[in-house]
C-alpha cells in the first residue's frame, strides 16, 4: 500500500470519528481542501462512494461502513506500532551495539560501558572489538570507534583524542643494553613488531622525522598479533616496542616503562567516534556518544604531556651507557589469527 493511500484511509477514518472533514483536517495538520482531495482520491481508487456529504452532514454509505469496519483494526495496529517505535527511540534502554578496534581499544572501552550501564541499568551492551572495518548497515551498529589519521567517509564522526605512538622500554632493558640515541641505532636493539590480527601483516613502526611521518624498519625479536603479549614482553625487559599511548601511558607514569627517542613520537592518528544522523538515532546511542565525548575529549588520561615524555630521570644516564649486544637467542614469533 502506498503512503498516500494509507494517509487517505487515515483521513477518512478520522473524518467519520470526528464527524467532519474540517475537524479531520485539523487533527491531521492539513487544510480542509487537502483532506477533501484525499477522500476523493480514495473513492476514485476504490471506485465506490464512501460517504454522503452535504454542507452540514456527512454520513457513511453501506460500502463506506463495511470498508471502515475492515480497515479500522489495521489502522489502530499501525498507530500502536508507530507510538511504540517512537517510545523505543526515546527510551534509554535495550540493546546498544558498539564496535571498535581490538588493538589498543580493549584497554579503555570497558570503563566507559560500565559507567553507562550504571547510569542506565536497562541498557544491554553488545560490544564487538575487531580490527577490520565492517559494514555498519549489515552489522547494525549503533556506535563505532575507529583509530585513524582522519575520519572515514560516509559517516558522521567526532574526534576524541590523539593516539601517541611511543617508543619505550623497561628500565631493566635500558640498564642492560642502554638506550638508542637515534633511530639508526634501533637496528642494534631487540625490537617488537605487531601483526594485524585480521590479515597477519606486519604493522611497521611509524615515526616523525622533520615533521613528516616515515616508516622505520626494525629487526624483530618478537612478533605478535596481541598487544597484551607485546606489552608484557616490554615490561619484562625483553624488547623495545612502539606502543600506543593508551596502552603505555599508565606504565610510563608509574615508572615501569621509559619513553625513548621522544622527538620521533608519532601523534597524528586519533580515535574517532562514529554515528549516524542524530535526527534518527535512538536516544540510547545519543546518550552513549555524549558520554564518550564528555569523558575523552580534552582528557589527558591517555595522552602524555611533553614534560612527561622528556622527564625520564634515568634516561640521560642510560643514554650514555655503553651499549651491550643483545642476546642471540632465536626470535619468538607468536602465532596470529588467519
Amino acid at each position: 500500500m502506498a503512503i498516500n493511500e494509507l494517509r487517505s484511509i487515515s483521513i477518512f477514518a478520522s473524518a467519520v470519528e470526528l464527524g467532519s472533514l474540517r475537524k479531520a483536517a485539523a487533527a491531521q495538520g492539513i487544510t480542509p481542501q487537502a483532506a477533501s482531495q484525499a477522500l476523493a482520491q480514495l473513492e476514485r481508487h476504490l471506485d465506490i462512494r464512501l460517504v454522503h456529504r452535504t454542507t452540514r452532514v456527512m454520513t457513511l454509505t453501506d460500502e463506506g461502513r463495511q470498508f471502515l469496519e475492515e480497515a479500522q483494526p489495521a489502522l489502530h495496529g499501525l498507530q500502536r506500532a508507530m507510538e511504540n517505535a517512537k517510545r523505543a527511540r526515546e527510551e534509554i534502554a535495550g540493546p546498544l551495539r558498539i564496535v571498535g578496534p581490538r588493538s589498543t581499544f580493549q584497554h579503555i572501552i570497558w570503563r566507559l560501558v560500565d559507567e553507562f550501564c550504571d547510569q542506565y541499568p536497562g541498557i544491554v551492551p553488545d560490544v564487538k572489538l575487531e580490527d577490520r572495518v565492517g559494514n555498519w548497515v549489515e552489522d547494525r551498529v549503533d556506535v563505532g570507534f575507529r583509530l585513524g589519521v582522519s575520519a572515514l567517509d560516509g559517516v558522521i564522526a567526532r574526534r576524541l583524542f590523539p593516539v601517541q605512538m611511543v617508543i619505550c622500554a623497561s628500565p631493566a632493558y635500558l640498564q642492560q643494553h642502554g638506550a638508542p640515541s637515534q633511530l639508526a641505532e634501533l637496528s642494534l636493539h631487540r625490537c617488537s613488531v605487531f601483526r594485524r590480527p585480521d590479515t597477519g601483516a606486519v604493522v611497521p613502526w611509524v615515526v616523525k622525522v622533520g615533521g613528516d611521518l616515515v616508516e622505520q624498519p626494525v629487526l624483530p625479536a618478537i612478533c605478535t598479533n596481541d598487544e597484551t603479549v607485546e606489552l608484557q614482553a616490554v615490561l619484562a625487559g625483553r624488547v623495545i616496542a612502539q606502543l600506543a599511548g593508551v596502552t603505555a601511558t599508565p606504565y610510563i607514569r608509574s615508572g615501569q616503562l621509559t619513553p625513548i627517542l621522544v622527538e620521533h613520537l608519532s601523534d597524528r592518528a586519533s580515535y574517532f567516534v562514529y554515528f549516524g544522523s542524530r535526527v534518527s538515532q535512538p536516544a540510547r546511542a545519543r546518550a552513549f556518544i555524549d558520554l564518550a565525548v564528555r569523558r575523552w575529549v580534552g582528557n589527558d588520561e591517555y595522552v602524555l604531556s611533553d614534560k612527561e615524555l622528556r622527564a625520564s630521570p634515568a634516561g640521560p644516564a642510560l643514554g650514555r651507557a655503553t651499549w651491550r649486544a643483545p642476546s642471540t637467542r632465536a626470535q619468538i614469533d607468536v602465532p596470529w589469527d588467519g
